[in-house]
């Protein structure tokens, strides 16, 4: 009977969990691409290169793309079937919380001997998306993209956790479920 009481308790705790997912991922595909035959990889310097991050986040990032795509049977290789690049962008979000107060100010409740409105709270958060390309080393074109937008962690010491659960959402998405119709 005890078990009973608490499970309604316990769903609650697991879906607030579940669903504060705070990575938002996509990924789009070649629908001609053949994804068993893609075993080995390598990383794409050139596009690697123009990513408009620095150099330690880039490392970051390799690293647990490499982690995940290690994971999922491939091997790094000289000669790869595919090539990884990423892509970033990042933008600042800017939230103005207006906390008047119902008694003060203008409206109803004025007071003449209150001059103002209550007080603003801004909050600045940074938002990140990264961009994960696969692409064919023979055909040197796209045959699978993952996107994954998140906020991006402030301290130093949390970067690598969070760039590796970024990481992670984006790959699961590898290999694509191929339906048939």
């Amino acid at each position: 009977m005890k078990v009973l009481k608490f499970t309604p308790l316990l769903l609650l705790f697991a879906l607030v969990f579940t669903s504060c997912s705070s990575v938002q991922v996509a990924s789009d595909y070649d629908r001609e691409a053949n994804f068993s035959n893609y075993k080995t990889y390598a990383f794409f310097k050139p596009g690697i290169d123009k990513a408009e991050i620095s150099d330690l986040d880039k490392k970051r990032i390799l690293r647990a793309i490499e982690t995940e795509m290690n994971a999922k049977g491939f091997t790094k290789s000289e000669n790869p079937d595919i090539l990884v690049s990423i892509f970033t962008k990042t933008n600042e979000n800017i939230n103005i919380y207006n906390n008047s107060y119902p008694f003060y100010g203008y409206g109803w409740g004025w007071n003449p001997w209150y001059w103002g409105s209550g007080f603003n709270t801004v909050n600045r958060t940074s938002e990140g998306t990264l961009y994960i390309d696969l692409i064919d080393s023979n055909d040197k074109e796209l045959v699978w993209q993952g996107m994954g937008t998140a906020a991006l962690a402030k301290e130093v010491n949390k970067k690598q956790e969070r760039i590796n659960e970024i990481v992670s959402k984006i790959m699961e998405k590898y290999p694509p479920e191929m339906g048939t119709k």
